[in-house]
Protein backbone atom coordinates (compact mmCIF):
# COMPACT_ATOMS: atom_id res chain seq x y z
CA UNK A 1 0.00 0.00 0.00
CA UNK A 2 1.63 3.21 -1.03
CA UNK A 3 1.11 6.49 0.85
CA UNK A 4 -0.70 9.37 0.12
CA UNK A 5 1.93 11.90 -1.33
CA UNK A 6 1.78 15.63 1.42
CA UNK A 7 0.72 18.46 -0.36
CA UNK A 8 2.30 22.17 -0.12
CA UNK A 9 1.11 25.36 -1.15
CA UNK A 10 4.02 27.56 -1.39
CA UNK A 11 2.71 31.10 -0.83
CA UNK A 12 5.52 33.82 -1.94
CA UNK A 13 5.31 37.84 -2.90
CA UNK A 14 8.12 38.33 -5.62
CA UNK A 15 11.42 37.87 -6.04
CA UNK A 16 14.11 39.33 -3.96
CA UNK A 17 14.21 40.24 -0.09
CA UNK A 18 13.67 43.83 0.07
CA UNK A 19 10.33 43.69 -2.08
CA UNK A 20 9.41 40.48 -2.44
CA UNK A 21 10.48 36.45 -1.08
CA UNK A 22 13.77 35.92 0.04
CA UNK A 23 15.37 33.99 -2.75
CA UNK A 24 17.19 31.53 -0.98
CA UNK A 25 14.34 30.60 2.14
CA UNK A 26 12.10 30.47 -0.93
CA UNK A 27 14.68 28.03 -2.81
CA UNK A 28 15.89 25.92 0.50
CA UNK A 29 12.27 24.97 1.25
CA UNK A 30 11.25 24.20 -2.20
CA UNK A 31 14.14 21.57 -2.50
CA UNK A 32 13.22 20.12 0.69
CA UNK A 33 10.17 19.84 -0.03
CA UNK A 34 10.98 18.09 -3.38
CA UNK A 35 13.46 15.93 -1.04
CA UNK A 36 10.54 14.70 0.62
CA UNK A 37 8.30 13.97 -2.30
CA UNK A 38 5.69 17.03 -1.17
CA UNK A 39 3.68 17.60 -4.06
CA UNK A 40 4.25 21.59 -4.22
CA UNK A 41 2.12 24.11 -5.67
CA UNK A 42 3.38 27.88 -5.32
CA UNK A 43 1.26 30.35 -5.42
CA UNK A 44 1.44 34.35 -5.41
CA UNK A 45 -0.91 37.68 -5.39
CA UNK A 46 -1.54 38.91 -9.06
CA UNK A 47 -0.85 42.64 -8.16
CA UNK A 48 1.43 44.99 -8.73
CA UNK A 49 4.36 45.60 -6.30
CA UNK A 50 3.75 48.82 -4.13
CA UNK A 51 7.18 49.77 -4.03
CA UNK A 52 9.87 48.08 -6.35
CA UNK A 53 13.41 47.77 -4.80
CA UNK A 54 16.96 47.81 -6.62
CA UNK A 55 18.99 45.66 -5.17
CA UNK A 56 22.10 46.68 -5.72
CA UNK A 57 21.65 50.58 -4.27
CA UNK A 58 18.88 49.49 -2.04
CA UNK A 59 16.69 52.82 -3.35
CA UNK A 60 13.19 52.92 -4.61
CA UNK A 61 12.44 52.84 -8.47
CA UNK A 62 9.58 53.60 -10.62
CA UNK A 63 10.01 50.48 -12.08
CA UNK A 64 6.53 48.50 -12.17
CA UNK A 65 6.75 44.92 -11.29
CA UNK A 66 4.22 42.22 -11.06
CA UNK A 67 4.16 39.94 -7.53
CA UNK A 68 3.29 37.12 -9.79
CA UNK A 69 5.51 37.52 -12.47
CA UNK A 70 8.25 38.40 -10.14
CA UNK A 71 7.73 34.80 -8.14
CA UNK A 72 7.50 32.64 -11.51
CA UNK A 73 11.80 33.65 -11.60
CA UNK A 74 11.77 31.28 -8.47
CA UNK A 75 9.03 28.87 -8.96
CA UNK A 76 10.44 28.75 -12.87
CA UNK A 77 7.03 29.47 -14.08
CA UNK A 78 5.26 27.05 -12.18
CA UNK A 79 2.74 29.91 -10.20
CA UNK A 80 -0.99 30.43 -9.87
CA UNK A 81 -2.78 33.36 -8.40
CA UNK A 82 -3.33 33.17 -4.67
CA UNK A 83 -7.13 33.67 -5.75
CA UNK A 84 -6.86 30.28 -7.12
CA UNK A 85 -5.61 28.59 -3.50
CA UNK A 86 -7.70 26.49 -1.60
CA UNK A 87 -7.16 25.77 1.92
CA UNK A 88 -8.57 22.15 1.98
CA UNK A 89 -6.91 21.01 -1.21
CA UNK A 90 -3.40 21.26 1.00
CA UNK A 91 -1.43 20.09 4.12
CA UNK A 92 0.86 22.57 4.38
CA UNK A 93 1.25 26.07 4.15
CA UNK A 94 4.66 27.52 3.75
CA UNK A 95 5.60 31.28 3.52
CA UNK A 96 9.35 31.90 2.80
CA UNK A 97 10.13 34.90 4.17
CA UNK A 98 11.39 38.54 2.91
CA UNK A 99 10.23 42.25 3.25
CA UNK A 100 7.39 40.76 0.17
CA UNK A 101 5.27 39.22 3.10
CA UNK A 102 5.33 42.96 5.03
CA UNK A 103 4.72 44.40 1.99
CA UNK A 104 2.49 42.57 -0.99
CA UNK A 105 0.54 40.31 1.18
CA UNK A 106 -0.38 42.69 3.98
CA UNK A 107 -0.45 46.02 5.64
CA UNK A 108 2.16 45.16 8.36
CA UNK A 109 4.25 47.71 6.47
CA UNK A 110 2.66 50.41 6.94
CA UNK A 111 2.75 50.79 10.62
CA UNK A 112 -1.24 51.79 11.26
CA UNK A 113 -1.11 49.64 14.87
CA UNK A 114 -3.68 47.25 12.94
CA UNK A 115 -2.86 45.09 10.29
CA UNK A 116 -4.53 44.02 7.47
CA UNK A 117 -4.15 40.59 4.97
CA UNK A 118 -4.68 40.25 1.43
CA UNK A 119 -8.31 38.61 1.05
CA UNK A 120 -6.40 36.13 -0.91
CA UNK A 121 -3.90 35.38 2.17
CA UNK A 122 -6.60 34.40 4.46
Amino acid sequence: MSEKKLKAAVVMSGCGHLDGTEIKEAVLSLLVLDQQEVNITCFAPDISIPQVINHKTREATKEKRNALIETARIARGEVYDLKEAKAEDFDMLIVPGGYGVAKNLSSLDENKGTITVIPEFR
